[in-house]
């Protein structure tokens, strides 16, 4: 799918884990995203990318989109055929089921790192 170092891709708030975490570190990962998945184990990590769409998905997706800092600036869950409005200043945005952001407790403005 992506990058998973040997070690492993932790999502991670302050020292808590939150995720394992596959980062989608082409610009075809980051194009299909979870398009194909009937289900989510995990994140993915789509760096540089400030809009995301669940076009021809057949699963809601919850979507953070974080700034520079790592700080969750937006959330949303996804239902299928949608598409979010552009973000400016994003550096990267995550996937996963639908109900895992609350699930985890993100909220915004909460650090996100990876590990």
């Amino acid at each position: 799918m992506g990058t998973q170092h040997p070690e492993g891709n932790w999502l991670m708030i302050d020292d808590r884990v939150l995720s394992s975490a596959t980062v989608a570190d082409t610009r075809s990962l980051r194009r299909r995203g979870l398009l194909g998945q009937r289900d989510c184990d995990g994140a993915l990590v789509l760096p540089g990318t400030g809009s995301v769409h669940t076009m021809g998905m057949s699963m809601p997706i919850d979507v953070l989109f974080c700034d520079r800092s790592g700080d969750v600036v937006a959330m949303y869950t996804l239902p299928p055929w949608r598409i979010t409005r552009p973000r400016w200043r994003i550096s990267m945005a995550v996937e996963t089921a639908a109900g895992e952001f609350e699930r985890w407790g993100i909220a915004i403005g909460d650090r996100i790192t990876l590990a």
